[in-house]
């Protein structure tokens, strides 16, 4: 296995279904910005995924992801700390997905929640096709893919992680147990000196007799530091532990995103299907516009009516927006009557308009230099090829279809 530290690789996509919102700043973008210093991380476009439900208008797609890309050089994805790219770039991500389709029983798939729930929602297409009964298994080719280790999820969409575990998992049983294993391991665990490997065998005891995960994080660490032996007997002693074969896929973890507590313009979780959207490069005087126009407290029919901002959609934008100042400020004014609606608004106009103005700057340096971005694509997608290449390559062989 190469030299990769699964727990230390992140990997998240977007789909290009249109021009990103606010929502997306707040909920993922910015989140992604902290993690690329954290973390090895593989920022992908999702353009398969976006297939799956918009195969009947792949123009929009096309269309949306240049745009997409611009936001996230915007809002701070930096290609010098992350690798961007776009997924049907990387033909690897085609190949994997088949070949774990051939162990994954149809009833996980069905199972996802997701599944159903998007069937529900989008009832005017017809997504009875395999794309789509697939994608959560596009979605687990797609991380383990790199091998990634962390994977940002809101609560909703853990369930993604948890088949690609699942997946992982039968994969490693399956293909995991090369000939000798158990064999090569004592051996491996001989290697590591008496002190190292009595505490291993206690750790593997431990872990395997008592369910102590306490164990099994304290004996991934000191493999981890072990210099006496190879990678491949490090991954093997990794299986070891927990009772399988070799390590051959990792199984990832969900790292859960902070929830994004963008309202949109109506108060509702801001999205595109509820069209309550500010853009996330909207113009000021557009973003002024549909703040002015804001529905508020209807209590408040006249100026000199108190209302109550908890029932008001613009009170959740001060949450986001205003201090602790502002918001006492809009809290006493409301009630009193003391402020009108449009002088409640007024902060948020200029929070918001404030907030957008470095992301037009830099957008605008990209939208001047197209073949900038589209560099910064090609390179990125040459890296992720070079690591989708290093994983193919072992999950072939341990399928017997290296053929060498």
């Amino acid at each position: 296995m190469s030299s990769v530290d699964s727990q230390q690789r992140v990997l998240s996509g977007m789909r290009p279904t249109g021009k990103l919102h606010l929502g997306h700043y707040h909920g993922v973008l910015k989140n992604w910005v902290k993690l690329q210093h954290e973390y090895e991380c593989f920022f992908f476009v999702a353009d398969w995924h976006a297939l799956t439900t918009n195969y009947d208008n792949p123009e929009s797609i096309e269309n949306s992801v240049w745009d997409m890309v611009i936001d996230w050089l915007a809002a701070g994805v930096n290609p010098g700390s992350s690798t961007l790219f776009i997924q049907s770039k990387v033909p690897e991500h085609a190949e994997l997905h088949l070949l774990l389709s051939m162990i994954t029983p149809l009833g996980w798939l069905e199972r996802v929640p997701t599944y159903k729930d998007q069937q529900e929602k989008l009832r005017e297409k017809d997504l009875a096709t395999y794309g789509f009964l697939g994608y959560p298994l596009l979605q687990s080719a797609d991380i383990l893919m790199y091998r990634a280790g962390r994977v940002p999820v809101g609560a909703d969409q853990v369930s993604h992680v948890e088949i690609t575990r699942e997946v992982a998992r039968r994969f490693n049983h399956l293909y995991g147990r090369e000939p000798g294993f158990e064999e090569q391991a004592e051996s491996a665990i001989v290697k590591m000196g008496k002190k190292n490997a009595k505490l291993y065998r206690n750790l593997k005891k431990r872990y395997q007799e008592e369910g102590d995960l306490e164990a099994l994080d304290t004996a991934r660490a000191l493999l981890k530091e072990q210099q006496n032996i190879s990678l491949g007997d490090r991954e093997r002693l990794y299986g070891y532990i927990e009772g399988g074969g070799k390590v051959i896929l990792p199984e990832p973890q969900p790292l859960l995103t902070p929830e994004s507590k963008m309202p949109g313009l109506d108060g509702q979780k801001m999205s595109k299907s509820y069209g309550n959207t500010i853009g996330l490069r909207e113009e000021p005087d557009a973003v002024a516009q549909k703040i002015r126009t804001m529905q508020t407290d209807p209590q408040r029919v006249r100026r000199t009516d108190p209302g109550e901002p908890e029932k008001c959609p613009v009170w959740g934008l001060h949450g986001v927006y205003s201090d602790e100042s502002t918001q006492a400020w809009v809290q006493q004014g409301c009630r009193s009557a003391g402020i009108g609606c449009l002088d409640c608004k007024k902060p948020l106009i200029d929070a918001i308009v404030e907030e957008q103005r470095p992301l037009h700057e830099r957008a605008r340096e990209y939208e001047d230099s197209p073949d900038l971005v589209r560099s910064i694509i090609e390179e990125g997608c040459e890296q992720a090829r070079d690591a989708a290449r290093d994983t193919l390559e072992e999950v072939r062989t341990a399928m017997g279809l290296s053929y060498r």
